[in-house]
């Protein structure tokens, strides 16, 4: 399994419009490809801005690809991004899971 992550961030005042944003387009996009196996969509307030991390699970980097193109490593970013990161990651990162644990 292979875990994918990005870092963003937005102007405070656009933190609950990105995230309702994000549910729209990233965390559908995610959901829809096949070999995801789950998305979570992190927050934190610090400063003036709003902190997103995106943590992905993925089937394999055949599933990545799937999702962010041959190119895996380049981060997906979509229309409105523009209007609202004022900090954002051109590239995600990708670790293989060794383990896991769930209740």
């Amino acid at each position: 399994m292979i875990a994918r992550i990005w870092k963003g961030a937005v102007r405070r005042a656009d933190g609950d419009r990105y995230a309702a944003y994000m549910l729209e387009t990233g965390v559908a996009g995610y959901a829809r490809t096949p070999g995801n196996r789950g998305a979570w969509m992190l927050r934190r307030d610090a400063g003036d801005r709003t902190e997103f991390l995106m943590f992905t699970l993925w089937d394999s980097i055949e599933a990545v690809k799937a999702f962010a193109g041959e190119d895996y490593e380049k981060a997906v970013f979509y229309p409105e991004d523009d209007r609202f990161l004022v900090e954002r990651d051109l590239v995600a990162t990708h670790y293989q899971v060794e383990a896991s644990s769930l209740p």
